[in-house]
């Protein structure tokens, strides 16, 4: 196995791609660090399917869910509402509660109603019979 300490300043490879990463920080702005993001992410895309970015997705949601609690996502949950209230206006709400709304018509039945087989299943489960005929 080849030694860490192979640099020609004596330096470890973590210890001078932190010295590098540190002068590189130093050298650029936000803007710089945007740019570079987006071409490689640009690069990336044109690389990869679909199905490349739902697994990361779905491995990175799977670690993410290992490590954090319940209270964790109460938080994000929290600080994402805040932000958003704070960059949206009334507007903005109304227009997605009717997008909402006109979705969830679709799936009850066109008309914004339960449907029927919908409404007998949930009444079926509050009956004395459970559902079935007495």
């Amino acid at each position: 196995m080849a030694s860490n300490k192979d640099n020609r300043d004596g330096m470890s490879h973590e210890e001078a791609g932190r010295k590098g990463g540190e002068a590189t920080a130093k050298k650029h702005d936000h803007e710089f660090y945007e740019e570079i993001g987006r071409k490689g992410g640009e690069a990336t895309s044109e690389s990869h399917d679909r199905d490349f970015y739902e697994e990361i997705g779905k491995k990175g949601g799977e670690a993410t869910s290992e490590n954090h609690d319940q209270d964790f996502y109460e938080e994000i949950g929290r600080k994402g509402g805040e932000a958003t209230s704070k960059n949206h206006d009334r507007d903005f709400y109304e227009e997605i509660g009717k997008k909402g709304g006109e979705a969830r018509a679709r799936q009850d039945g066109n008309d914004g109603k339960m449907s029927l087989s919908e409404a007998g299943r949930k009444g079926g489960k509050h009956s004395h019979g459970g559902g079935r005929d007495s």
